[in-house]
């Protein structure tokens, strides 16, 4: 029997570390006879050939008109739809699973807020979009309909849990996985030519951050602590910002321009972690960073924040620090420490060791179990559903026709049209309005 499995990504990008993450699992999937429908604004070309997009794209001005106008869209469509499961990447009320590859949006609110000025955190307070958020988010987490959760590490499935009261057996971690021979030491033979062509010195530290959005990646916290450390010591940071000057000017003005190498966004980041000598990620608030990952996968200690997913693997593991995110004090005399050689020796093997379990046959695996699971539990349901309504059914009938006087006289079957199961709530809802 085929199984109907609905993904909604309001904006899928192949490329992209949530959609990198799921395409192994969903081409399993595929393998083993379960159709899959995508729900998006926008299909692109993927090698997932056999996917059947499903293309809802209503008319919108602004983030908060496009995020409510997609739900609304996209639960409608998806009521009508005769599905077994349904898995969201987006905060949309009709999923059976949700993907909280984001994280919780209140914490990073309050994250954000703690480093905020008073006209930034009344802005926040006063954002239509972040009162949508906040509030789709706590209707989300306290579906009954929703079946489970995957986060993207211990972090988000215990603040979801303190939060929102969600119960255990619904929190499912599966951290992403990184293709450890694509990101590897090997990547060392881009060391000598990129650093000449970047301007660095052979015996420079080199201290890299990889991320776009500079403010949340805690880029201005990277280049104050690099102002604490001794020349040569060099930061390299990799990543889209709309405000590059701000951060140059910053590095100026701290006397450390020479030593700063704002790379911009890089259609392939992977010579730059062969350039590097430990990765540096001081983030306001970050799920899971892919980069963390890919930085370790190379042999990278890893200096990042206690509010980075990634700092459950990397402190327990002895593959480098976490210190508060927005310290550069903190995080200089972390870095500081990385500047011994045989520290980062250490630190690095831990820290390929680390990564290399997490592969994505690794990860295809976990998602697919889940899958299997919950899609044999909806069809338990649909059955159930079904049997309970025929013995409902059949009741009312014998009573309806019963002898008048005669209580025990065997009722007549009911014709053989009615006596069939009545049509089974539609699957993947069991029973459930998604509208």
């Amino acid at each position: 029997m085929t199984m109907r499995l609905a993904i909604i990504r309001q904006r899928y990008t192949p490329f992209g570390g949530a959609e990198r993450f799921v395409e192994g699992a969903l081409e399993a999937l595929l393998e083993r006879n379960v159709a899959i429908t995508l729900y998006t604004r926008e299909w692109p070309k993927t090698r997932l050939q056999l996917i059947e997009p499903h293309i809802v794209d209503p008319f919108h001005v602004g983030r908060l008109w496009r995020d409510w106008g997609f739900a609304r869209a996209v639960t409608r469509e998806v009521g009508r739809a005769k599905l077994d499961l349904v898995q969201s990447h987006e905060r949309v009320l009709c999923c059976d699973v949700y993907r909280a590859g984001d994280g919780v949006h209140a914490v990073w609110l309050e994250e954000r807020s703690r480093r905020a000025g008073a006209l930034q955190r009344l802005a926040m307070r006063l954002s239509p979009w972040h009162r949508y958020v906040l509030a789709t988010e706590r209707a989300l987490f306290s579906s009954p309909w929703l079946q489970a959760v995957i986060c993207n590490s211990a972090m988000v499935r215990d603040e979801i849990r303190a939060r929102f009261a969600v119960p255990d057996e619904k929190l499912r971690v599966v951290y992403n996985a990184v293709d450890a021979k694509a990101f590897s030491p090997a990547l060392a033979v881009h060391r000598a030519p990129l650093r000449e062509k970047l301007g660095i010195a052979p015996e420079a530290v080199v201290f890299l951050l990889v991320g776009s959005g500079y403010e949340r990646k805690g880029v201005a916290t990277a280049i104050e602590a690099l102002a604490e450390l001794p020349p040569p010591a060099h930061l390299v940071v990799v990543g889209r910002d709309k405000h590059l000057e701000r951060y140059r000017a910053l590095a100026q003005r701290l006397g450390v321009g020479g030593r700063v190498t704002l790379a911009g966004a890089q259609a392939d980041p992977k010579p730059y972690f062969g350039a590097a000598d430990a990765f540096v990620l001081p983030t306001l608030y970050d799920p899971f960073p892919n980069a963390a990952l890919e930085a370790m996968a190379c042999g990278l200690p890893v200096v990042t924040s206690t509010k980075s997913g990634a700092a459950e693997l990397v402190v327990p593991k002895g593959a480098g620090f976490a210190c508060p995110a927005g310290s550069a004090p903190l995080l200089a005399q972390e870095m500081r420490t990385l500047l011994d050689a045989d520290t980062r020796a250490r630190m690095g093997a831990n820290a390929r060791a680390a990564a290399l379990p997490l592969t994505p046959d690794a990860m295809t695996l976990e998602l697919v179990l889940i899958y299997k699971e919950l899609l044999e539990s909806s069809v338990r349901q649909q059955k159930s559903d079904s049997e309970r309504k025929l013995a409902a059914h059949r009741k009312a009938w014998a009573e309806q026709v019963a002898p008048r006087g005669e209580p025990d006289a065997p009722a007549p079957a009911p014709p053989a049209e009615q006596a069939e199961a009545p049509p089974a709530a539609t699957p993947g809802d069991g029973g459930k309005p998604r509208d």
